[in-house]
């Protein structure tokens, strides 16, 4: 069990049976009484959000979560495919679930899995870098800038960004998946 006072932004809790994590919070401590702990959550299986304030004696359990390792397969209309590693088999997460993860997601990429209660997949953890291909690049002319030396490029998932203007189609980039931006270019 969590009391309130182990609240803290990334934190994992179960409420009416649900996981939630915590996006934001805040605490605060008014002259007079209890601690307030003002948090924002998300539903980790419906992807809904919401605004709660707890006081210091509430508590929370801990959520029944695992995390395997998977590799992405393919994509079928709206579900994505993954195989564990280890026992071969396959399960599907939605678009839903899966969110802006979609923009890195490669062939035959490993990512951590997240289940809940044992069988039920809900989230996935990918590399924090990853390899991408420039598949659409225009020409950078010099005096095309309004003060930054950047150019949009698309990458092989679909994925567009702001690259260098030395990066052209067919050069490997490094991007970080927790911010989009563009790290450096590859030599493969």
């Amino acid at each position: 069990m969590y009391s309130a006072s182990d609240l803290r932004k990334g934190l994992k809790v179960q409420i009416d049976g649900d996981p939630y994590i915590i996006i934001d919070f805040d605490f605060s401590k008014p002259g007079k009484g209890q601690a307030l702990y003002r948090t924002k959550m998300r539903n980790m299986i419906s992807g809904n959000q919401f605004t709660q304030t707890y006081r210091s004696n509430d508590k929370f359990e801990k959520p029944d979560l695992e995390e395997r390792t998977m590799q992405y397969l393919y994509s079928q209309d709206d579900e994505f495919h993954f195989m564990d590693t280890t026992s071969y088999d396959q399960i599907f997460l939605t678009r839903e679930q899966l969110g802006d993860n979609i923009q890195f997601l490669k062939d035959n990429m490993e990512v951590e899995v997240l289940f809940f209660e044992g069988d039920r997949p809900i989230d996935i953890s990918l590399p924090t870098f990853v390899h991408l291909e420039v598949t659409r690049a225009d020409p950078w002319v010099k005096g095309d800038t309004s003060g930054t030396d950047t150019k949009p490029v698309t990458v092989e998932t679909g994925f567009q960004l702001q690259v260098p203007p030395f990066i052209n189609e067919g050069d490997k980039i490094q991007i970080d998946t927790r911010s989009g931006e563009y790290i450096t270019r590859v030599k493969e």
